[in-house]
């Protein structure tokens, strides 16, 4: 589970440290569902002809934590919805704008990469932004993106 260290108005991690991160969990997320060791690739799957990306008619909102929400603790627990899409396991290039997974952000920092709606993160004291991702089976984001609303929460 990933620890939260950083509060809103903080000072923000190095770009050259948040793009590791990211490179890294792709790179695990897509492994373990391709078994290959390598990094799955937008390849043409989720490209028109014309090579933009699809766009989703999905539409993705916080459940839990509420705006606002003063949790008490080291553990939140976030709940997700996600309509007009189905949440798959597995990764693959073969993109359909009504399948996908969920990239969890805490401040700007993506923290999860989801194949359900629910996910329990390791936070420090502090007031959170969070925010939600639908993005396609490939891993990359559709074309609008598709952000749940951003939410803040304290812990305490």
């Amino acid at each position: 589970m990933p620890t939260l260290r950083r509060s809103v108005g903080a000072r923000p991690a190095s770009p050259l440290i948040v793009v590791f991160a990211l490179a890294i969990a792709l790179a695990g997320c897509s492994s373990a569902a391709s078994g290959s060791g390598l990094p799955a690739t937008s390849g043409s799957g989720g490209a028109s002809p014309a090579g933009s990306r699809l766009s989703s008619p999905a539409v993705v909102t916080i459940v839990q934590p509420t705006p606002n929400e003063v949790i008490t603790g080291s553990t939140v627990h976030v709940v997700l919805a996600v309509a007009n899409a189905t949440i798959v396991a597995a990764t693959t290039t073969a993109v359909r704008p009504d399948q996908g997974h969920v990239h969890l952000y805490v401040d700007n920092v993506l923290v999860s990469m989801n194949y359900g709606l629910t996910q329990d993160i390791t936070v420090k004291p502090g007031t959170w932004e969070l925010k939600a991702e639908f993005v396609a089976s490939d891993h990359a984001p559709f074309n609008p993106r598709v952000w749940s609303p951003e939410i803040l929460f304290t812990v305490k």
